[in-house]
């Protein structure tokens, strides 16, 4: 079975549409759709600009890549155009996680939208998770204290950088910067975030939002290292300032 088939029959399905409804959208009839299909013809390179603008699906997706591996319509934007966003599921139909490692943090930025990248990641499976797509990052350096350098930050696939929640944590992927983990902040300019380290030792600095490739919100943990009872201490209280909106320094004047 060639993809394109596959493709269209399983894109279809996820609209739930059926080859009637679908044919006339297009402005096809039934008996094309069912050929195609059933792979009894392929689409000429002009219904491949019909199915391309009707999906918003570049051509090349369509007809190279398997994209039955996604259980549902969500994509991502990459101009003005949606690639296929994997989902992984085991053989008992639940998401897997895909752990970004170490040594290939630096080709997640050229790899993040190939489907086949995705798909050689190593995956675990987190019962406790809530829905959504989730990701495991590796965390580098210490600018995000008290996460440790080595740790993993599992998150969630953020759709509409909207969506943001002013002083939570997330994972930005941007052209410039590639991956990095940092506390976001709306600004007055609706153009522009604010991104901080809880490391107070490391500036805070402005990004525009539309550079922002990819973005994911802090789920959970997973720190490789075991901390002592003073890093303990030091983590609660830290904790607790922040979720006050209380900085330290402050508490240093009364």
């Amino acid at each position: 079975m060639k993809p394109i088939q596959a493709n269209i029959k399983h894109l279809r399905s996820l609209k739930k549409l059926s080859q009637e409804r679908f044919a006339d959208d297009l402005g096809w009839t039934r008996s094309i759709v069912g050929s195609y299909e059933e792979g009894r013809s392929e689409p000429p390179i002009e219904r491949l600009i019909d199915l391309s603008n009707y999906f918003n699906i570049p051509i090349d997706i369509l007809v190279r890549k398997d994209l039955r591996k996604a259980k549902n319509t969500s994509f991502i934007e990459i101009g003005n155009k949606r690639v296929l966003f994997p989902v992984t599921v085991n053989e008992d139909n639940e998401d897997l996680i895909e752990v970004i490692p170490v040594k290939a943090t630096a080709g997640y930025l050229s790899g993040y939208d190939d489907p086949e990248y995705i798909e050689q990641l190593q995956k675990i499976k987190l019962p406790f998770l809530p829905t959504g797509t989730h990701r495991a990052f590796p965390i580098k350096g210490d600018s995000m204290l008290p996460v440790k350098d080595g740790s993993y930050v599992v998150a969630k696939y953020l759709e509409d950088v909207n969506d943001i929640k002013t002083g939570r944590t997330y994972i930005v992927l941007t052209k410039d910067d590639g991956l990095v983990y940092k506390r976001i902040y709306i600004t007055d300019d609706d153009s522009v975030l604010l991104l901080s380290s809880d490391n107070k030792s490391y500036e805070p600095y402005l990004i525009p939002k539309e550079t922002i490739l990819e973005l994911w919100e802090f789920t959970c943990c997973i720190n490789t290292q075991e901390y002592d009872e003073k890093e303990l201490k030091l983590s609660s209280i830290m904790t607790m300032f922040q979720e006050l909106k209380v900085e330290l320094e402050a508490i240093k004047q009364l």
